[in-house]
């Protein structure tokens, strides 16, 4: 069974930073695309950064110079640093991963539990 465990979130003045760790976990599997979503009170859950199996990155206007994701192929785990954190960063970060499985050769989309980044002024 695949599973996706996020850890690394907390709360952190404006101005401070976190990182975020997803790490992947099941059997005859290999991650394709990993991302970060969060979703803020009251807002519906939007992309924050990107990162394919090559390594190459996309990220939301909003954080373009503050946060940057990475992974860690042989670990199956993904992070996002996040730097410079400001209040609207406050939401529940999410984890996504394209997960290819090779028992029936179908990728399939997992989310992680979600993990709260509150950000105080």
């Amino acid at each position: 069974q695949v599973q996706l465990v996020e850890s690394g979130g907390g709360l952190v003045q404006a101005g401070g930073s976190l990182r975020l760790s997803c790490a992947a976990s099941g059997s005859s599997i290999s991650i394709r695309d990993m991302d970060w979503y969060r979703q803020a009170p009251g807002k519906q859950r939007e992309l924050v950064a990107a990162i394919t199996s090559g390594g190459s990155t996309n990220y939301a206007d909003s954080v373009k110079g503050r946060f940057t994701i990475s992974r860690d192929n042989a670990k199956n785990t993904v992070y996002l640093q996040m730097n410079s954190l400001k209040p609207e960063d406050t939401a529940v970060y999410y984890c996504n991963a394209q997960i290819l499985s090779y028992r029936d050769y179908v990728t399939r989309a997992y989310w992680g539990q979600g993990t709260q980044v509150t950000v105080s002024s």
